[in-house]
């Protein structure tokens, strides 16, 4: 496959953007940049603008672009100085139209844009309120443990032993806020890459491992 290989994961809240992202990074080598992990690492710095995502974030409410575009910048020059990868996956960066031309700018400006695939994950609201009211976080390294398959019966984190808690954000009122907001501020997003011919649709209502083999047979095709 033609490199760096960039992957630009879309999807609704629970769509498992996270758990594919980091699957195709492992499979590609390619260094995971995931807007969610920055964020809740933003919010760790005890200044105004960190306390002030903390509270945003916990409601469901979209951190603002100039926050989330400065935050990739940052992160993507690092990257380009310091990385080995073959490539980069991005999750969660470009939930409005407007963060999406941005990041295409990004991604040409470090030279990463021959080989661009963007994957749109799609699963009903149902299925995102199951998923979300029931996955499981690890306090200490921060791994999103999905409810499927034998992560249901998980105790304890599997990569560090970490005791599993539910996200201050996977609570029903704050679902419903980041569900709305996908549906009026993404869709357009979705269109912007539909009508350049890059987006590549996925059924995100399969098991973990079908949804990744369908995403192989899409960008390896």
């Amino acid at each position: 496959m033609e490199k760096p290989l960039v992957i630009i994961i879309l999807g609704p809240p629970g769509s498992g953007k996270g758990t594919q992202a980091r699957l195709l990074a492992q499979k590609f080598n390619l260094e995971y940049v995931g807007g969610g992990d920055a964020l809740r690492a933003r919010q760790e710095i005890e200044d105004f603008t960190g306390k002030k995502l903390k509270e945003l974030m916990a409601k469901g409410e979209l951190a603002p672009s100039f926050i989330i575009i400065k935050t990739l910048g940052d992160t993507l020059e690092k990257i380009k100085e310091k990385s080995n990868k073959e490539g980069l996956v991005l999750d969660g960066w470009t939930r409005i139209i407007f963060e999406a031309i941005l990041t295409d700018e990004a991604i040409h400006w470090y030279d990463w844009d021959k080989n661009v695939k963007v994957i749109l994950l799609n699963i009903s609201n149902k299925t995102a309120y199951n998923r979300l009211t029931k996955r499981r976080q690890c306090k200490v390294c921060g791994r999103i443990i999905p409810w499927s398959g034998e992560s249901k019966e998980l105790q304890k984190c599997d990569q560090c032993g970490g005791p599993l808690v539910i996200r201050p954000d996977d609570n029903i009122e704050a679902i419903k806020t980041r569900l709305d907001e996908y549906k009026k501020q993404t869709s357009k997003t979705i269109k912007y890459y539909k009508k350049q011919g890059r987006l590549i649709e996925i059924n995100g209502e399969k098991g973990i491992d079908d949804v990744f083999n369908d995403i192989l047979k899409k960008i390896e095709a």
